[in-house]
């Protein structure tokens, strides 16, 4: 038990040094797509961002550059971008040694009609398992229409579980899929629906 809170600290550590509390989303149109919110999340400028910050994040921001200038990806990576449905997956794998990375994005409209929750989920494979990593873990933000910008809030609805738990984001419907994982890497799953106000664990 003590390991396991100590895994679970460190990944909240870690994943909140990489992220900022407040974030200015720019965009043209009536509305943000999920590219605005991805950009704003990944390229807003920060002081304290040491090497590893860059490391984490890099494959997935050289990725949407790419994909914003209309050019190819890289050898081992991949990128989904549905603005449609408001989702991004980015994958690098890595065949040699079978590692798999991924950085999942997406956001839900709130049913006050004023605010959307923006989600970034990272997590690292490695034959088909996960391997916890330092960068890995879920990341929630609130954006309010009226200021334009996101704040990091915590998980509504659920505690999130880092130490033997993934948590996969849907490219459509609104269920977040949660995956608890046992020592022989057997997965059992779980469903996290949102109702406009918060995840709901179904039954």
């Amino acid at each position: 038990m003590k390991r396991n809170a100590i895994v679970m600290i460190l990944a909240l550590a870690a994943m909140t040094a990489m992220a900022h509390d407040v974030l200015k989303v720019n965009y043209s149109g009536t509305r943000p797509s999920i590219i605005d919110f991805a950009w704003a999340f990944l390229f807003t400028p920060d002081d304290e961002e040491d090497e590893c910050d860059g490391e984490a994040t890099g494959g997935i921001m050289d990725a949407l550059e790419r994909y914003r200038r209309g050019e190819a990806q890289d050898e081992y990576a991949t990128l989904l971008v549905d603005e449609r449905n408001g989702f991004i997956r980015y994958e690098w794998r890595y065949p040699d040694d079978n590692i798999l990375s991924v950085i999942e994005m997406c956001y839900w409209n709130e049913a006050d009609g004023k605010h959307k929750l923006f989600v970034c989920s990272r997590w690292f494979y490695k034959n088909g398992k996960p391997s916890l990593g330092q960068y890995d873990g879920i990341t929630f933000y609130r954006y309010t229409n009226a200021t334009k910008s996101m704040t990091m809030c915590e998980a509504p609805g659920f505690e999130v579980q880092y130490y033997d738990t993934t948590y996969s984001l849907p490219r459509s419907g609104k269920d977040i899929i949660m995956t608890k994982w046992d020592q022989d890497g057997r997965a059992t799953e779980h469903i996290l629906h949102w109702n406009g106000h918060r995840f709901n664990l179904k039954k």
